[in-house]
């Protein structure tokens, strides 16, 4: 599979500040390995031991549940990837805006794959929290997200 790579580079903003910074390069080492090289090892062991609170209800709370949604969903899809388009920081929050694509020949196609935002709060150089919206883009993925949804998996709110 070509690996599709999250450019920092590209995405920093000027005004961040070394903290800000700081989060983002977690966040898109996270997003990096979980999303698009699949690695779920190295996630395992390297933000696997402290406490995650996870807000999308669909979800076990925790890192577990992240792991096994989209290990699975890796599984369903070899090609998925998440292409990052922005990447904002504010303070301990890093939100991240998505094009994810299940199909190599999806990718850069507005029209195909989910719209995601995605916010993680980072704390001490760890990731706490995650909260989401997922817009499936066309009509198989709408499918999809209708026949997985609508079990709460845990006790947290969306909020």
């Amino acid at each position: 599979m070509e690996t599709l790579k999250v450019d920092l580079e590209k995405l920093k903003k000027p005004t961040w500040s070394k903290e800000e910074l700081q989060n983002a390069e977690v966040v898109v080492d996270f997003v990096q390995h979980l999303m698009n090289d699949h690695d779920f090892k190295y996630i395992k062991e390297k933000f696997g031991s402290h406490p995650y609170k996870q807000h999308n209800q669909s979800m076990v709370d925790g890192l577990t549940g992240v792991l096994r949604v989209v290990s699975n969903f890796a599984k369903r899809y070899p090609d998925y990837t998440y292409d990052v388009k922005h990447l904002y920081v504010d303070g301990p929050f890093v939100t991240v805006h998505s094009h994810a694509t299940n199909n190599k020949k999806h990718r850069d196609n507005p029209q195909k794959g989910l719209n995601i935002m995605d916010i993680w709060k980072v704390e001490d150089g760890m990731i706490t929290e995650h909260w989401d919206a997922v817009q499936p883009i066309h009509g198989s993925m709408r499918f999809l997200f209708w026949v997985i949804g609508g079990k709460f998996r845990n006790k947290n709110t969306y909020f």
